[in-house]
């Protein structure tokens, strides 16, 4: 009873939750399953890039294939100019270097949310 008594007080002032929006929002973009977003689009969906390689290429020259190193890069697109609806298709689809989240539709909804609010706060 005298424990009852004591938390009584934080029961009933508890808030719904104990985390934000802005933070399960936050949270979600950097860890969503393993690898966080941000690891690949950049801290505010900006875009980033992956990795640079070297690939061989066939070139013909005169009667002949030679091969040549081309440099190449691996980038993410920007995600951050996204509407709602590309954004959902996106993450919905198969594409290349993407790993599939499974996601649910709350969950994609604060991940666009994130991305409003923290480039919405940038232009301010």
């Amino acid at each position: 009873m005298r424990y009852l008594l004591f938390f009584l007080p934080v029961i009933l002032f508890a808030q719904e939750s104990f985390i934000t929006q802005m933070e399960y929002s936050s949270l979600l973009y950097k860890n969503p399953r393993g690898i966080g977003c941000n690891k690949c689009h950049g801290l505010k969906g900006e875009g980033k890039l992956i990795a640079r390689y070297k690939d061989t290429k066939r070139v013909k020259d005169g009667e002949k294939y030679i091969k040549i190193k081309v440099q190449k890069e691996l980038r993410a697109p920007a995600i951050n100019k996204l509407s709602y609806a590309e954004f959902y298709k996106a993450l919905n689809s198969h594409i290349q270097g993407m790993p599939k989240y499974y996601l649910t539709e709350k969950e994609i909804k604060a991940l666009f949310f994130y991305l409003q609010q923290i480039n919405m706060d940038e232009n301010r």
